[in-house]
């Protein structure tokens, strides 16, 4: 009703407000949606120290059977499950393309697991997951302040991020140093308008970072 009270303030006709909070709500409903599906990748941590190899495999053939199916949704074919759970998930600038997110998101938590020891592999994707994920949601649910230099984004999301990677590397790290450094690159990367490619750059530099820092 916020917004169908604001919208009514301002002139706008009643059936116009209802349709714009709808629209709002349609909106919400996909970034829900969305976050879910990227907070599965906080798995694959808990999931490496079991086995390592394992989750590097589970990674590659995951992305690999996504990218064929998503393929068949994008040509017309559609496949049970799978196309519904991505339309569900698609935002409107992602209508009538081929969606990357899922396909960053794997690759991303893959070469986080390639490239940097158990540490370091371990904050980057949990940054990925709950710092990215929780600054979409925070910012959609609750963002107000956006100012220019945030490209769209918002205060309210950036600080989400901050402060879930702050919390969570220093859990991991025992190091406070290194638990602000890994905040601060995953806020500062987030904030990029680098839209479904920032699933690859966040864990990247992030897991960089938390090497170069402290391990």
């Amino acid at each position: 009703m916020r917004i169908l009270s604001l919208q009514i303030s301002k002139g706008v006709s009643p059936d116009l407000a209802i349709a714009l909070e709808a629209l709002d709500l349609e909106e919400l409903k996909t970034e829900i949606i969305r976050k879910m599906i990227h907070f599965l990748i906080a798995l694959c941590p808990g999931m490496a120290a079991i086995n390592r190899p394992f989750t590097v495999v589970i990674l590659m053939a995951g992305t690999l059977i996504y990218t064929y199916m998503e393929a068949l949704r994008f040509i017309g074919v559609e496949v049970p499950l799978i196309s519904e759970v991505t339309d569900m998930a698609s935002r409107s600038r992602d209508k009538g393309r081929f969606v990357l997110g899922p396909i960053t998101l794997g690759i991303g938590a893959l070469l986080a697991l390639l490239l940097y020891p158990s540490p370091a592999a371990s904050i980057a994707i949990y940054a990925l997951a709950f710092g990215d994920g929780l600054a979409g949601l925070v910012g959609k649910l609750f963002g107000r302040i956006r100012p220019a230099f945030l490209c769209g984004k918002s205060i309210e999301g950036s600080a989400a991020c901050f402060l879930a990677v702050l919390f969570i590397a220093y859990q991991i790290s025992g190091n406070y140093f290194t638990a602000l450094i890994a905040a601060a690159t995953a806020t500062l990367v987030e904030a990029l308008p680098l839209e479904d490619y920032d699933n690859l750059a966040l864990p990247l530099i992030v897991g960089l970072a938390v090497q170069l820092s402290a391990f």
